[in-house]
């Protein structure tokens, strides 16, 4: 079981440190153990009661009330409310307890539920997307093992493909034509696939090539397929593996053709893109991208 910091619950639940030891002192709400040398740490039964006092919180309880709460009475207004509420917030709240929980239930029904409300693209770039990047933080603070990683993101991984198989397929002559992979060595395709859904959704072709795709392969796919567009994540972050020197080589070897980069290792960092590679920080920027173009005959 995992340990954290009281920053550690500051930054997975959005509730400041300062507060939290308040509601310690004043409500002994959560108590901290110590390790040998005195130090003051939180276990993961502590995460998750702080995330369903931010959840209960955020819909209007009174702290002072759920302080007062027994467990049963704490979790059944938790259901209670999650049944109940809209709020991206929340339902990503959800899925961080369906995670470290390990329950499948919970995570088909928020998931079911907001499609069936806002449709999946929105759900997908609201609550899941967010989501991962959530996950990516618990990476950092080992608040989340790989385990509860892996179990997680494959069930996200299985809605993004039905997704996908549900769409209808293009037969536009002029529709434009994406070919996305991931370098060798990549491994995590979430982002890969998500891009893949909303290329679709707009009317356009994808040729999808997946993970750990070999670099001298890439030309005669592209010779083959003829696509306008490349698209890659970079996340690798191997000293093996140099983005620039990467992103160099696929410039120079695509040299007409406009290439899309997302991942950790080209946001925010200063790396001197060649002038046809476009850096696309996240999901809504695929999508303005998308737009701005997309054939005409596909837009109308």
């Amino acid at each position: 079981m995992a340990n954290y910091s009281i920053k550690d619950l500051e930054h997975l639940s959005g509730i400041k440190a300062h507060t939290l030891r308040i509601w310690e002192q004043r409500y002994g709400l959560i108590n901290p153990k110590r390790t040998d040398t005195n130090i003051r740490y939180y276990d993961q039964d502590d995460l998750k009661l702080v995330l369903n006092v931010s959840l209960l919180k955020d819909n209007g309880f009174k702290i002072s009330k759920i302080a007062e709460m027994s467990k049963k009475e704490l979790q059944e207004a938790v259901v209670e409310v999650s049944d109940k509420t809209t709020s991206f917030v929340d339902q990503i709240y959800g899925l961080t307890l369906a995670m470290i929980d390990l329950d499948e239930q919970r995570f088909e029904k928020i998931i079911s539920s907001s499609t069936l409300k806002v449709g999946f693209e929105r759900t997908m770039l609201n609550i899941i997307y967010p989501f991962l990047s959530k996950i990516g933080i618990m990476w950092l603070t080992d608040a989340v093992n790989p385990a509860q990683e892996h179990f997680i993101t494959n069930l996200i991984r299985q809605k993004v493909i039905v997704a996908i198989d549900g769409q209808y397929e293009t037969f536009d002559e002029k529709a434009k034509k994406y070919m996305l992979f991931l370098p060798e060595g990549e491994l995590h395709e979430l982002g890969l696939l998500f891009a893949n859904y909303l290329i679709r959704a707009k009317g356009n072709k994808v040729i999808y090539l997946g993970q750990n795709m070999p670099f001298d392969n890439l030309s005669m796919v592209y010779d083959t397929y003829q696509p306008d567009y490349l698209f890659t994540i970079l996340t690798n972050n191997s000293r093996a593996f140099d983005p620039k020197e990467y992103l160099a080589n696929l410039s120079e070897l695509f040299p007409n053709t406009e290439i899309l980069v997302s991942g950790s290792q080209i946001i925010g960092e200063d790396l001197g893109l060649p002038d046809n590679v476009i850096e696309v920080a996240n999901p809504n920027r695929i999508l303005e991208f998308i737009s701005a173009h997309q054939s005409e005959s596909v837009s109308k």
